[in-house]
């Protein structure tokens, strides 16, 4: 195992000046996402300067982690770039000195997840890992791991900035504004992903579209889509495309007719609130054939990416990661990095505290909506009061998110059943009742605050 550097490295610039390099920390370093965030860091590099990468994990993903140190050093090399890059178990240490970290990790692997999601539908209710009471059940073993983080980042690099994209990334982040003093922005690549789809439905530059969203992480919508000061949503929605947004996520056909009806491009994981059978049909489908969940095939891709990651000739992010549904992580985490660090006022997409943007929405409610980036961090946009059309699904799964926040940071059972019960997926306080004890059960080990 690798030892991080302490000491701050310095590079040369045009005119005799020297700026310290940035120190970037990548907690769950072992993740299939670190070439996608690596290749970003490349391309940014004239703006950009880091000098250090350290990837952080826990011992039972030293292989992966290790695989990946060796790719990030060849990426890196074929770039002429000169970033120091190792890998470490101890968390603490990697995060003395520290500029930006990156949190990227799933509490219990992919094995846990495949239980979120097989759990559920055993009593007809939707698994799925982000929104439903799959999301619910890694929100419980995520949260206290990343409050953990913070404690070490209040303690040892209080100034540093966290960009958080764990998932459940909304219910996450507003636990950590909630219960710690980090400087924090949740981010999601499916925001960045519905304006490149904007994009070339219209037939023009992504860069040039200017795009308004409101709601919440995963549960977000497009209200416009400005190209040359003119708002061309209209034409969006009236084109329908055979291809969903996010790769990973089948899309249903009848998604393009209620966004053309609601008059708003809609985030891909919407399908499962508004054709909630079709999904619970179509899941229970793929496991009666064989096929499991969507965790069974990510286990695949992932064994398959992590072969083609060992190529000792491989020193770019290979095409294949795009099967893994992180596309344009990259540019959406290191495009807001570079803003914070060049307090360039760029406008992104994220999640932070709503502070009146959304006014149904209390201000530390964390919401995903436009934001103007620097070294401040990120002020939100006011997007006005939600469309009447989707305010009730919003504030329903709002009340959902703040219980589940209090019910993993206080182990609380009542809390965390009546969590479940305000999840959109759950119909029946029986089915929440039982979802609730074998979830618990299942991820005891990751779960010591219920289980005194």
């Amino acid at each position: 195992m690798n030892s991080a550097p302490m000491n701050s490295l310095l590079i040369q610039l045009v005119g005799g000046q020297t700026v310290k390099t940035l120190k970037v920390v990548v907690i769950g370093g072992g993740s299939s996402y670190t070439p996608e965030l690596v290749e970003g860091i490349i391309l940014h590099n004239a703006t950009l300067p880091v000098g250090e990468v350290i990837l952080v994990d826990v011992p039972m993903g030293e292989e992966k982690v290790k695989i990946n140190e060796a790719l990030v050093k060849r990426m890196f090399h074929k770039a002429e770039l000169q970033v120091e890059v190792s890998y470490t178990f101890n968390r603490k240490e990697a995060l003395y000195g520290a500029d930006f970290i990156l949190t990227q990790l799933r509490v219990g692997g992919l094995e846990a997840r495949s239980k979120d999601e097989h759990i559920p539908l055993k009593y007809g209710v939707l698994g799925q890992e982000t929104t439903g009471p799959g999301g619910f059940a890694k929100a419980l073993r995520t949260i206290p791991v990343l409050l953990d983080i913070c404690h070490d980042i209040e303690e040892v690099c209080p100034k540093a900035w966290l960009i958080n994209f764990t998932n459940p990334s909304g219910i996450v982040t507003e636990a950590i504004h909630k219960y710690s003093k980090v400087k924090c922005i949740g981010l999601c690549n499916v925001p960045i992903g519905m304006q490149y789809e904007a994009a070339e439905r219209l037939g023009v530059n992504p860069k040039e579209l200017y795009c308004k969203f409101t709601g919440l992480n995963h549960l977000s919508f497009m209200t416009h889509a400005y190209y040359k000061g003119i708002d061309r949503l209209p034409e969006v929605l009236g084109i329908s495309e055979d291809e969903g947004i996010v790769q990973n996520i089948e899309k249903i056909e009848e998604m393009d007719i209620v966004a053309n009806q609601l008059g708003l491009m809609l985030s891909p994981y919407i399908q499962y609130f508004y054709f909630e059978k079709s999904m619970i049909a179509e899941e229970t489908e793929n496991i009666r054939a064989g096929k499991g969940t969507r965790a069974n095939e990510v286990q695949e891709v992932e064994k398959a990416l992590f072969e083609i990651y060992k190529n000792k000739d491989l020193d770019v992010k290979p095409v294949e990661l795009s099967k893994r549904g992180g596309a344009r992580y990259s540019e959406a985490a290191i495009e807001l990095i570079n803003s914070i660090y060049n307090n360039s006022n760029d406008i992104h997409v994220v999640n932070v505290a709503n502070r009146g943007s959304i006014p149904e929405l209390s201000d530390d409610a964390v919401v995903e909506i436009n934001c103007v980036i620097n070294k401040q961090g990120a002020t939100p946009i006011q997007t006005g009061n939600l469309p009447i059309t989707v305010k009730g699904l919003v504030e329903h799964v709002k009340a959902y998110e703040v219980l589940t926040i209090e019910a993993a940071v206080t182990g609380d059972k009542t809390i965390a059943l009546l969590a479940l019960i305000n999840n959109p997926f759950v119909h029946d306080v029986g089915d929440a009742k039982n979802i609730l004890n074998e979830l618990l059960e299942a991820h005891k080990a990751y779960l010591p605050q219920f289980f005194h």
